[in-house]
This record gives C-alpha cells, structure tokens and sequence, in this order.
C-alpha cells in the first residue's frame, strides 16, 4: 500500500474528489503570463542578434584561404585558384606560430603570390613539391632546404611533417565520404532494425514486462552473487600469502591496493550489503514491484493505442535540430564579424632600408606602395579589426547567444514532455478504453499546451538553464584553477560541482512531474510542481521502486537494441557475413568501422527516443494512478479509473451498477 500523509500535513492533503474531473481539463486559460512574455521577448531579441551577425559577419574569413592583398582562394574572382601558396614556407614552420585565432585563419608572415607581385619581380626564390591541405599548399616532408644554413633539414622535415600531420585530413575525409556513399542505404536498413526492435520491444511488454523484470533482477543477483565469490576467492589467497596494506602503506598507485587483502575484504562486506538489500527489497517490496510491472504493462498498451507518440520525438529532434543550428550559425558570424586589416612585413627588418618602415603600422595592399627602399617589403593581411559597437559588444551577444540556446532547447525538451503527458492522461482517465480515448489525442494536446502553458514551459526551462550555466561557469573556473595544485580549493571545487549537479537532476526530475501536472489540470509551474511534490512524497516508496524497475528495464533495452545492431553491423560491414547474393554485396570499404559506429550511434539515438517516450507514458500513468487512488474509493458515484490487474493487485474493486449481475462478486 501506498504511504499514509502524515497527521500535520507535512506532504500536503490528498487530492479530493472533484465529480467533474474527467481527465485532462479543457476549460482552462493562460499560466504564468509574465514568463511568457518574457521568453517572446528573448526570442525577438535572439533574433536580432542573429539578424546584426548575419549583416556584419563573414563565415567566409575561416572557410577559405586569402591571400597577401586580402581576396579569397577558390571563390570570385580566384574560383580558378583553390590553394595558397607561401613564397617561404620555411618561415612559417620556424620562425612563427602557424595557427592563430580562429577567426584570423592560418596565417603566415611570408609573400603570397598575385599579380602585382610578379610586377614588383617579388617571385619566389625556390618551389618545393607540395599538397593541398585545409586549402593551402604545404611542401611534402621529403625535402631539404638549400638556402637555410646553421638549420637542419631533420628538423625541416619534422616541422613539415608536424604541418601535415596536424592539418591535412583531406584524404581521410575522402575515403571517410566514398565509406558512407558505399554503405548509406546498409546504414538505413540498420537503423531500421533498430526502430523495429525498439518498438517491438516497448508494445511485446504487455506480455512479458513480469517475466523479463523477474528474470533481470535474478540477473543483477547472480552478478552480485558472483562478486562475492570472486571477492572472497581473492581474499583467501592474499591472506594466506599474508599481504596487508601494513606492509604496502599509502601511496598515490591506486593499482596497488588490489595486491592486498583489505580491498579485496571491503569490496566482499559491500557487495554482500547490497546483495542483502536487493533481497530484502525482493521479499518486503514484492507487492510494489508487482505494482510497478503492472503500470509497465498498462504503459505499453496506451503506447499500442497511440503509435503516433513514438514518432513525436522526430518533432521534437527536427526543433531542437534548429534551435542548434540557428546558434551555431549566429556564433560562426559574430566571430567573424569585423573588417580585414592590413600590415606592413618584411622577412628581415634590421636590414638596410627598413629602418624607416613603420612595421606593423596600417597599410592598404591594393594602392600603390610608397617609395621604401626595404627589401621584400610587403602589406600583408594581419588580422580583423575589433574596433565598432558590434565588434567591441560581441562577447556580449556571444553570452546572449549561449543563454539562448539553453533556454530554447529546454523549452523545447519541456514541449515534447508536456505533450506526451497530456496524450497518456487522456488514455488513463478514459473509463471504458479506448472508447473513451479522445480521437486525436495528441494533436489536442499540443495545441492545447502551446496555446495555454508557453508561459510555464519556459519558466521551468529558464530555472534548469541558470543552473546548467552556473554548471558551465564553475567548470571553467575549475578549469583555471587546476594548474594551482590546491587540495583544499579542488575539494571545495568538487563539493560545488557535486551539489549544482544533485541540483540540477532534482530540477529536471521536478519539472518533468511539474509537466505532467500542467497537462492535466493546467495550472501554472509553480503550482504544479509543489503538487506534484508533494503526491510523490506521499508515496515516495512506491516513486523508488517504480524508478528503479523502469529504469533497469529500459537499460536492458537499450543495451538489447544498440548490442543486437551492433553486432549484425560488425559481421556485416566487416565482410563476415557471406552468401547473401549479388544484390546482397558486402560493401569494399576503407575503414569499416565507420559504418558500424555509425549505426551503434544511430540505434542509440532511435532507442533513446522511444523509450523516451515509453519513460514519460510509465511517469504520466503513475502520477495518474496515485491520483486515482486518493480520488476515487472504487463506490458507484467514485469509480476507480486504473486497470483490472492493478485494481487485482491492490486488493480493490469498482461496484457494479445496478443490474450488471456480470460485474457483481
């Protein structure tokens, strides 16, 4: 049985019978207005930033190449001229840091050839055979240097080498495409199977959700059990050869300490608590796992009756898709936003002539030089400027940026709970299923969430992101830190990361209750969230074991879906697999992994989608149930809305209605 509320209300009072209670209410208005009208205006002013990056930035500056006068390779005018060339290679490799910001490019201090060079008889003094890599020409690590005397050619080599090492990934990526063009549609095909044994997973559990729960909890026992053998069997040879950790003392080797009997001992007494624990959970909490398979069977008949909820989770991915690309998109052109600026460069300043040049003082590359007498004096492409309101507030609209994506992508999260919950509510509060069920169930939920609870999504998405970026801001600090070496300052460091994230999954586990309250009576977050608190901490055993058994269940079948795709993409792909026929050909591959990779991720994803879906219905049906029970008591005029099998469980029936000598016992 359920826990009893506590005679001083700690938990609040049960939920009252209201007549007119027919599951998800219809008549209801706007929730948490204010929120609402905030998180549009934020909305308007993303747009905006978006809008001032796209007219200021230029992803161009570090998608292509330029040259010394600032034009791009491989479009415009140079479409004809993808790669750029460095008049000295060799100045880049020793004289100078290759890679700078990302936004300023690969960078050289050396002459790249126009036209206006060739005029000015500025050619380069040596040409090396060379390679195209991140669209630069780099030579290749087999040459020697003719005019770099006191400079060893090993070193040359390793720098070039180094270069390409770091840079050139455009044959992998060559073979990585001809991979995917060779075994796209094999991809498919098992991404296919991972739909159709995830859903065929989630709908046979009305079958065998009690053997398959039974048969995973011996499972976990037999491990355990294993353990301990293993544990004691290591013990007695350690304590008989005498190997204590007296004699080993402290030492930072944690490797060590599985040399002596004493670990060995403590990992034996904690595996046999646990052992004992499950046992005795086994025994006294038989009839709230009894409960728990029951709701999971209930679960899988609302998702047969509402197939449409295991493809909602595309809306949702198509809107998170865009909520990603928009920042990442708006970032990539405020980081680029900014004027190039040009600089005077010459390979030897302290020669004569180059006294009076004003080296790295502004210069403009297409007008004509002025009369230096500097020899190799160039004007050279330095960086892009900082200077402008936009430049000078990009860090700000960077923040702004970060703060949007979180706040956009938890609303989004916080939608597709919402309309679920709403879907499986109306399937529970349907006295006679599915004659009950309303016919499009989740359109009405949607529209009814988006129209009425806008507000209260972002609300409880605003709270979970300050703490998802007070989550960021200390891992950065944390970061700073660690060249410190403080013991005391990391302990306090990791006390802090611990707590924001205990923090932040117990607001994530609270606004997902808060969701499903917000669907059924449509009441505003804050409202909802404190009662769905409060019901749960007035079953919180029940909570516990539901939790646990729905959360070993779905991990057995993630683990059944990813592991079954997997392997048949490893024999497969890896040309085990033989004799399927010429329409059937194993695909020549050049890393056939990346296929198989692929599909492990892509099962992953799929699975995590419905069973998403599947966790939420088991959530929404199990707040629905505690509410049934201290609404409802089973009369003519209260009937209980839960199924026979759980109505069986708990001892309880519905009175029959006069004249229905069928249902009278």
């Amino acid at each position: 049985m359920g826990r009893k509320p506590d005679k001083d209300g700690a938990y609040g009072k049960p939920a009252k019978y209201d007549p007119s209670f027919r599951g998800p209410i219809k008549n209801r208005g706007c929730t948490d207005v204010i929120c609402c009208v905030l998180f549009l205006l934020f909305i308007l002013g993303y747009i905006v930033v978006g809008i001032v990056a796209w007219v200021y930035g230029d992803p161009r500056q570090v998608l292509y190449p330029r040259n010394s006068t600032g034009a791009y390779c491989g479009i415009g005018q140079n479409k004809e001229k993808p790669y750029l060339l460095y008049f000295n290679i060799f100045n880049c490799i020793l004289g100078t840091n290759i890679i700078t910001a990302a936004t300023n490019g690969l960078q050289c201090p050396t002459p790249q050839p126009v036209l206006q060079s060739l005029e000015q008889e500025l050619c380069p003094r040596f040409l090396l055979p060379s390679s195209p890599a991140l669209g630069r020409c780099f030579p290749w690590s087999n040459v020697t240097s003719p005019e770099l005397p006191g400079i060893s050619n090993t070193s040359i080599s390793q720098g070039i080498s180094g270069v390409l090492d770091a840079l050139n990934a455009r044959d992998i990526s060559v073979k990585i495409f001809e991979d995917f063009a060779q075994s796209w549609y094999w991809i498919l095909v098992a991404l296919g199977v991972a739909l159709l044994l995830s859903l065929l997973f989630i709908l046979l559990l009305r079958l065998v959700a009690g053997p398959l729960v039974l048969l995973l909890i011996l499972g976990v026992l037999a491990v355990l059990a294993y353990g301990i053998y293993h544990c004691w069997k290591e013990y007695r040879v350690l304590r008989d050869q005498g190997a204590s950790i007296s004699q080993l003392g402290f030492t930072t080797n944690l490797s060590a300490y599985q040399s002596v009997q004493e670990t060995w001992l403590a990992a034996l007494i904690l595996l046999a608590v646990l052992e004992g624990i499950l046992l005795l959970m086994l025994i006294f909490l038989r009839q709230r796992i009894r409960i728990a398979i029951a709701l999971l069977k209930e679960a899988s008949k609302a998702v047969g009756q509402m197939l449409s909820t295991m493809f909602f989770p595309l809306l949702t991915f198509v809107l998170l898709l865009i909520c990603i690309a928009y920042w990442a998109m708006t970032a990539l052109y405020l980081a680029t936003s900014g004027q190039p600026q040009y600089v005077y460069w010459a390979p030897n300043a302290s020669l004569p002539g180059c006294e009076e040049v004003p080296m790295n003082a502004s210069c403009d590359p297409m007008a004509p030089s002025r009369n230096y007498s500097c020899p190799g004096l160039m004007c050279v492409f330095q960086s892009y400027s900082s200077t402008g309101l936009v430049q000078r507030s990009i860090f700000n609209l960077q923040i702004y940026g970060v703060l949007g994506l979180f706040w956009t992508v938890n609303w989004v999260l916080a939608l597709g709970q919402c309309v679920l919950a709403g879907a499986f509510a109306s399937f529970y509060w349907a006295f006679h299923k599915p004659r009950d069920i309303p016919t499009f169930p989740l359109a009405s939920a949607f529209i009814r969430t988006l129209r009425y609870h806008t507000g209260s999504l972002a609300f409880g998405a605003l709270i979970l992101t300050l703490v998802q970026l007070a989550r960021i801001v200390l891992e950065y600090i944390d970061h700073k830190l660690r060249g410190a070496q403080n013991p005391v300052a990391r302990c306090i460091m990791c006390c802090f990361k611990c707590c924001l994230w205990c923090l932040e999954k117990f607001i994530k586990f609270l606004n997902r209750n808060a969701y499903i309250m917000i669907a059924i009576y449509g009441k505003n977050f804050c409202v909802s969230a404190k009662n769905a608190f409060m019901l749960l901490m007035r079953n919180i055993i029940r909570v516990v074991v539901l939790d646990k058994v729905t959360d070993l269940l779905l991990f057995f079948g993630k683990l059944l879906v990813v592991g079954g795709v997997g392997v048949l993409a490893f024999f497969f792909f890896s040309g085990r697999i033989q004799g399927l026929g010429k329409d059937f050909e194993n695909p020549h591959l050049n890393y056939y992994w990346l296929p198989i990779m692929t599909s492990i991720v892509g099962a992953y994803v799929i699975a995590s989608g419905f069973f998403s879906v599947f966790g939420m219905c088991v959530d929404t049906l199990f707040l629905c149930f505690l509410e049934d029970l201290e609404r409802n008591d089973g009369s003519r005029d209260r009937p209980y809305y839960m199924s026979k099998s759980l109505l069986k469980i708990l001892g309880k029936k519905n009175e029959a209605p006069p004249g229905d000598k069928k249902r009278k016992k």
